[in-house]
């Protein structure tokens, strides 16, 4: 996978060659993010023998909103088209039990090669690099292994050093600006929070919750590991400025 922003395309959802799988394999709680229960690798209602959802495009109206901040980081496809070589779940149901237990596994992996890729453009980071690149060789090698193995892996020991590492990436990029703007918003609770207008630049974002944070005028140009599932959590307008690698979602104030 290459280390600048073109190894991020297969990074990127592509519901058209998925399985549906986060609209199985996951578990829903009723909440004010999901508008009903749903056990995992139980079907939800409104997906369609396609693989589509039948309320994509009213998923907020219809009390779905969880759904559109959902971010596979291209999981689904990679699941669906390679570790299982294209054989769907409702063609294959003998598939199904293990599609389903890999996919949140690939998920998490696919998340990290996202920070790892974007770790590896951070040029203050350079002495870094080499191991950021041996961390990203190895967590795609583990994301080609073999059905049957992915239950074997220590996935959680692995985000663990990797987390570790994109920490001494910030700090080293943080480190070269001045002290009254090393923000450090680490899996910060930001939900609802007021950032209208706030400069972000640099800001280490990894993991923090922005559901309905207002962002209408922020700069988040160059924060660090910033994802699109955070900003689509979160809402801003036209003046919001985000880095190239992102969109702004499509519910923000035009």
């Amino acid at each position: 996978m290459s280390g600048d922003g073109s190894g991020r395309a297969v990074l990127r959802a592509d519901c058209a060659n998925c399985f549906g799988l986060c609209c199985v394999a996951l578990t829903l709680t009723r909440s004010a993010d999901f508008a009903v229960n749903k056990d995992a690798g139980q079907p939800c209602h409104n997906l369609k023998d396609d693989f589509r959802c039948g309320i994509h495009t009213e998923l907020r109206t219809q009390g779905f909103p969880g759904c559109t901040v959902y971010d596979c980081f291209g999981a689904g496809q990679k699941v669906s088209q390679e570790t299982f070589d294209g054989q769907d779940w409702r063609q294959a149901p003998q598939t199904a039990q293990q599609m389903f237990q890999v996919f949140p596994v690939m998920r998490q992996l696919h998340e990290l090669l996202w920070y790892l890729t974007e770790a590896l453009t951070l040029r203050a980071a350079r002495p870094l690099h080499g191991e950021i690149r041996r961390a990203l060789e190895t967590t795609e090698r583990l994301t080609h292994v073999a059905p049957d193995a992915f239950a074997d892996l220590d996935v959680a020991g692995h985000r663990d050093d990797v987390a570790a590492l994109l920490l001494r990436t910030s700090e080293l990029v943080r480190a070269t600006v001045p002290r009254k703007k090393k923000r450090n918003h680490r899996g910060a609770d930001l939900i609802a929070a007021d950032l209208t207008g706030a400069d972000l630049r640099l800001a280490d974002l990894i993991g923090a919750d922005f559901r309905d944070a207002e962002l209408s005028g922020a700069d988040l140009t160059g924060s660090l590991f910033l994802t699109q599932a955070q900003l689509s959590a979160a809402r801003g307008d036209a003046g919001t400025k985000l880095p190239p690698s992102l969109s702004p979602p499509s519910h923000w104030n035009k």
